[in-house]
């Protein structure tokens, strides 16, 4: 396991899905090279789940064609 990534300079993006009345959110910051962390909005000092961009892209890929 390697060290954890500096996600100081994270852009995080909240879901066009999520809706705006303190639903369930989750956030993306899609501005890290190789990696994309997502966290719950509702907690953005709490843990961040870690992807490799090919992984990240794979699952989008495959919510897109159901």
């Amino acid at each position: 396991m390697g060290s954890a990534p500096d996600l100081i300079t994270a852009s995080w993006h909240k879901s066009s899905y999520s809706s705006n009345g303190g639903g369930a959110c989750v956030e993306v910051a899609d501005n890290l090279p190789g990696i994309v962390p997502v966290r719950d909005s509702k907690d953005p000092d709490g843990p961040v789940l870690i992807f490799p961009n090919g992984s990240w892209a794979a699952f989008i890929a495959s919510l897109k064609t159901g």
